[in-house]
């Protein structure tokens, strides 16, 4: 069993990077062979428009361009289990994040009929958004907007879990930035009460998708 970590997040040792951490370490404890990939180490973009995956007779769900993210996409495609994780910025996933969704998007479409499924395994996947704004904000702004933004995870015929951690602490000393819109001793209680049971939960939905309730 493979599971693999996909980090949308530039901040390495950060709370996203951390809650895939627990994911990975849910799933190597439920048998699974792990590893962790940095988006932000990488080199690519967006679907080039190249065409090459719709020519006739091309191999199908497969990016044929030539740069960092298309080994990824093999290896999502191969995998018993993918957990993707991105912080939230302006309400949206981070641009590395959406990148490799549209790529994954494109690979597993066909201009000769829009439902017809290209790939035919099974891939369960787990999603974890980091976020400033409180849970309450979450639900009624982005939660929707979230599922949307994955919607083609569905297309991996797997199971996907999402799970938000919510009104994140962002640095170790708050008074070194303009931060006097938030208040440094609630995040700080955050961090020390909630953030325990985020990480607790990422765990759990590891060890879940890899097939150990």
């Amino acid at each position: 069993m493979k599971a693999i970590a996909i980090n949308g997040s530039p901040r390495k040792g950060w709370n996203t990077d951390l809650i895939l951490q627990e994911a990975l370490k849910g799933a190597a404890d439920a048998g699974a062979e792990v590893e962790m990939i940095h988006l932000y180490d990488l080199n690519f973009t967006g679907c080039r428009s190249c065409f090459a995956c719709k020519r006739k007779g091309a191999e199908p769900a497969k990016c044929f361009w030539k740069d960092d993210l298309s080994p990824v996409l093999d290896k999502i495609l191969s995998a018993d289990a993918v957990f993707f994780g991105t912080p939230i910025y302006f309400g949206e996933i981070t641009s590395q994040m959406h990148a490799l969704i549209e790529r994954l998007s494109f690979i597993l479409m066909t201009y000769d009929d829009y439902s017809k499924k290209l790939f035919h395994g099974k891939v369960n996947c787990g999603c974890f958004y980091t976020m400033n704004v409180p849970q309450e904000g979450y639900e009624k702004m982005y939660a929707a907007r979230m599922r949307q933004s994955f919607a083609v995870l569905n297309k991996l015929n797997g199971e996907v879990v999402d799970y938000a951690s919510c009104d994140t602490w962002q640095f170790t000393d708050y008074s070194k930035f303009q931060t006097a819109m938030f208040n440094e001793e609630h995040k700080r209680k955050m961090r020390e009460e909630q953030f325990p049971k985020d990480l607790a939960a990422a765990y759990q939905i590891g060890q879940k998708l890899c097939g150990k309730e």
